[in-house]
């Protein structure tokens, strides 16, 4: 059988159309090449966009075929003759926008069936309110006095929890359960994420464990989107909070009372532990730990698999167990490296 194809080749695209949604000014001779997809740039091929930014692969563009090529100004005199150099500051950003118009229906999970409004295999309670232009999917449940906005898509078997409230415009994927939560507006949850469930929240004592009830809810504010498998506890006394833009990887693990704050990036396997702070516009890299009760500054990097134990400066660089200025880190690392080897050459 013939492998399928999930999105379908786009509509041949003038390059002049493309140099615009890239913001790339291109010769007047160029702007009636065809673009008729886009591929990587060791294949290319005839009527193909390519980009290049990451320096790794500048060999690559020795033997380049295609019609044309997003790059930097730094590699723009290596592209082939018969390529045209779309030259701009920042490729990859270009190319998010180009694939965007070209493959609009890339920018959100694919629907699961062809329903087009609420399917009847849908529970759906008579209390929830639904505005117009809303696809529920089948086995979808939502709980009484439930919100869903127009333009929502629920897709199959999602839970949507009594008193649950989901903005206008968003994409929620298969098997999501969402409870005690509010969600703004554009946002994109996908396959398997759970929110709103209890934090892990117990007075210890030798006599056992005693539950301790969480309060809060789950506050998601717009154009938030959250990878697949991820969990998000709810608020013990207060909210948990996703703040404006924020981009959460697959299974990333967000405890009770956690703050996050806008446009914050969090990569895979992050665990985040409960009443820790975000400010706008952190990045934590993939498997790192974030310690309760932490402050994270705005704008601060975490290297992946860092551990952060205590409060991190605005705009820094960090890395290491615990997490450290990334410049300490690398000269603990060379001062380890070069005392083993010490140790080897004794031997």
């Amino acid at each position: 059988m013939t492998d399928p194809k999930f999105f379908a080749d786009p509509q041949p695209t003038k390059l002049v159309e493309i140099a615009q949604w890239a913001g790339v000014q291109i010769d007047r001779d160029d702007e009636q090449i065809v673009i008729t997809g886009v591929a990587p740039l060791d294949e290319g091929g005839t009527g193909m966009l390519t980009f290049i930014e990451n320096p790794k692969y500048v060999d690559q563009l020795k033997n380049l075929n295609a019609a044309a090529c997003l790059v930097p100004p730094k590699y723009a005199e290596r592209i082939p003759e018969g390529v045209v150099a779309l030259v701009v500051k920042e490729p990859y950003k270009a190319l998010a926008a180009v694939l965007a118009k070209l493959y609009p229906d890339a920018m959100q999970p694919l629907a699961v069936t062809d329903e087009k409004s609420i399917s009847p295999r849908a529970v759906v309670s008579e209390s929830a309110l639904i505005e117009a232009d809303v696809v529920i999917e089948a086995g979808a449940v939502i709980g009484a006095n439930a919100q869903i906005g127009r333009g929502c898509h629920i897709g199959p078997n999602a839970v949507i929890g009594a008193h649950v409230s989901i903005g206008r415009s968003c994409h929620i994927g298969a098997n999501v359960t969402l409870q005690h939560t509010l969600v703004g507006d554009r946002c994109i949850i996908h396959p398997g994420v759970c929110i709103g469930q209890d934090g892990f929240g117990f007075a210890m004592g030798p006599g056992g464990h005693q539950k301790v009830p969480q309060l809060g809810r789950v506050i998601i504010q717009d154009l938030v989107e959250i990878g697949a498998n991820t969990t998000i506890d709810r608020g013990a006394n207060r909210d948990t909070v996703i703040g404006e833009g924020t981009k959460i990887d697959n299974q990333v693990q967000v405890g009770h009372n956690v703050e996050i704050g806008r446009h914050c990036v969090i990569v895979s396997q992050v665990g985040i532990s409960g009443s820790s702070k975000l400010e706008d516009y952190v990045a934590i890299g993939g498997q790192s730990g974030v310690g309760g009760h932490v402050k994270i500054g705005m704008g601060a990097q975490i290297a992946a698999v860092s551990t952060v134990h205590s409060d991190l400066a605005a705009g820094g660089r960090y890395g290491g167990m615990p997490a450290k200025p990334v410049k300490l880190w690398f000269r603990e690392l060379a001062a380890v490296k070069r005392l083993a080897e010490k140790g080897m050459r004794t031997k």
